[in-house]
């Protein structure tokens, strides 16, 4: 009898990494938009999983903790992901496809 996994193993979690981490603040302006939220490496590039605060002047935040090292990241407004024209640099992931870069120190 075989056995299926349901989650994959995840490198992460493996070492505690609460010191590592510092709180980083991404703005993302758009202002028509329904619905603006933050993926990347962080996250499993899960839409959902951080959903960013609209502000009076149409621009949207979210501070969240990352580890200390680069990190690909995409806005994805009303469903579409979208770079960030404030990044540090854009690279390519895996798939050949643009995605925004921060590097933590």
């Amino acid at each position: 009898m075989q056995h299926s996994h349901l989650r994959p193993a995840s490198t992460h979690g493996r070492y505690s990494a609460k010191n590592n981490t510092k709180p980083v603040n991404f703005t993302c302006v758009a202002p028509g938009a329904q619905r603006v939220t933050l993926m990347g490496d962080f996250n499993d590039w899960d839409p959902s999983a951080h959903p960013m605060k609209r502000q009076p002047d149409g621009a949207w935040i979210l501070q969240i903790q990352l580890n200390h090292g680069p990190h690909h990241y995409l806005f994805s407004i009303d469903g579409k992901g979208t770079l960030d024209q404030r990044a540090q640099g854009i690279v390519r992931n895996e798939k050949d496809e643009k995605v925004s870069l921060i590097t933590i120190s």
